[in-house]
C-alpha cells in the first residue's frame, strides 16, 4: 500500500479544506470555514510541539498521504481532553419508572437531560475519506492510526475515550432532532446552528437551552425515530468502533441527536492489542497483514502492511514500507494485526 498517515501541516490545508467541503454538513470537527480550519491546524502544531508529557486541550490533526504521488486523501483526529476551555454538552437517555395504585398502572417515562457527564474525556473524531477511496482498508487505516498514536503517547490522554457520530439528516441538510428540539430555542435552522457550533464553540448553547430535562414522549415521532441512530453514511464509522470496544451509553449529541459512544482507554482493542516490535530485515515483506506505526509527535507515520516474522527476532518489512514509515533496520514500532 502506497499510503500512510501523518501528522497534518499547514501546508495541507488546501486539501483539508477540499474535503471539509465534501462533508455535506454536520461534521463539526471538519467545518467548510477557512478560518475555522486554519486555527484548527495552527491548534494542532502547538500540541505536536508540546513537550509536556500530559493530557491538555490539544487538537492532532492527521492527513492520509500518498508521498510519491503527493495526495491526500483523507484525515483524522484526537483531541487530548473535551470540556477543557468550553463545557462539552451531550443529552443522557434516562427512563423514570412510575407506579399509579389508583390506575394499577406502571408508567415508564425516557427522559433527556442536558449533561456534562463526558468533561475530562480523549476523543476521537473528525474522519473523513475522500469518496473515491472507500475501498481497500484505508478507512480501517485512518481510524485505527488514531489508537496506536494514543498507544504511543498515552500520558497525553484519559481514561476514557468518546466519539460522536453525526445523526440523521434530510437531503437539504435539516436535522428533525433538532427542528423538534433545540431549534425551538435558537431560532435557528441546523446548518445554520452547526456551523456557528464550529466557528464559535458552545457557550451558546450553554446560555440558550433549557436544562430542565425533556420528556421524549412530549417530541414528534421523527425525532424519536432518530435519536441515537448515525447517519446512514456513518453505519460504517459505527460499527469499526464497536469493533474497537466502543458502545452506546445512552447519550446523544445536542444537536441532531447522533449517538456517542465510549470506552475505557486502555480496553480499546488496538490500544489493548498493540505491541513494540523490533525491525529486524527490511527488503522483502510477508503475508502477514498488520498495522505499524512508528515515531513520536510529528515523525509519527502508520501504515498497513504485509510483513512477516522473524522468529522472536523481530519483523521483516518491504523496502517501500519502510520509506512510508521513514525507519530502517532496528527501528522500533507499535504493530497490531489488521
Amino acid at each position: 500500500m502506497s499510503f500512510r498517515i501523518r501528522p497534518a501541516t499547514p501546508d495541507d490545508f488546501e486539501a483539508i479544506y477540499e474535503m471539509a467541503k465534501l462533508t455535506g454538513g454536520g461534521f463539526t470537527n471538519l467545518p467548510a470555514d477557512k478560518a475555522t480550519l486554519v486555527g484548527k491546524l495552527a491548534r494542532s502544531e502547538a500540541a505536536f510541539d508540546k513537550t509536556e508529557e500530559t493530557q491538555g486541550n490539544d487538537c492532532f490533526i492527521f492527513v492520509l498521504e500518498d508521498p510519491k504521488a503527493k495526495l491526500i486523501r483523507g484525515t483524522c483526529q484526537v483531541f487530548g481532553q473535551v470540556g477543557v476551555t468550553q463545557a462539552f454538552y451531550s443529552y443522557h437517555l434516562s427512563t423514570l419508572t412510575q407506579w399509579s395504585p389508583e390506575l394499577g398502572k406502571t408508567f415508564r417515562n425516557q427522559m433527556l437531560t442536558l449533561t456534562t457527564d463526558l468533561e475530562g474525556s480523549s476523543e476521537v473524531g473528525g474522519l473523513f475519506l475522500h469518496p473515491q477511496m472507500r475501498a481497500g482498508g484505508l478507512g480501517m487505516l485512518l481510524a485505527r492510526s488514531r489508537y496506536l498514536f494514543i498507544k504511543a503517547h498515552r500520558q497525553r490522554f484519559g481514561d476514557r475515550l468518546l466519539a460522536e457520530l453525526r445523526g440523521v439528516m434530510d437531503e437539504a441538510g435539516n436535522s428533525p432532532f433538532w427542528d423538534a428540539l433545540a431549534g425551538r430555542f435558537f431560532d435557528m435552522s441546523f446548518p445554520e446552528a452547526d456551523s456557528f457550533n464550529a466557528v464559535n464553540g458552545t457557550q451558546f448553547i450553554a446560555d440558550l437551552m433549557p436544562k430542565t430535562p425533556i420528556y421524549v414522549s412530549l417530541l414528534p415521532e421523527p425525532a424519536r425515530a432518530v435519536m441515537g441512530q448515525p447517519h446512514p453514511t456513518g453505519r460504517a464509522a459505527l460499527r469499526m468502533l464497536q469493533e474497537e470496544g466502543l458502545v452506546f451509553d445512552r447519550y446523544i449529541d445536542i444537536f441532531d441527536g447522533g449517538p456517542t459512544v465510549t470506552a475505557p482507554t486502555d480496553n480499546v482493542r488496538t490500544i489493548r492489542e498493540s505491541v513494540a516490535e523490533t525491525i529486524v530485515e527490511v527488503g522483502e515483506g510477508g503475508k502477514v497483514k498488520m498495522l505499524l506505526a512508528a515515531g513520536r509527535l510529528r515523525d509519527f507515520r502508520c501504515v498497513l502492511a504485509e510483513v512477516r516474522k522473524v522468529g522472536r527476532k523481530g519483523l521483516a518489512i518491504s523496502r517501500e514500507t519502510a520509506e512510508l514509515l521513514e525507519i530502517d533496520e532496528g527501528a522500533e514500532v507499535l504493530a497490531v494485526a489488521r
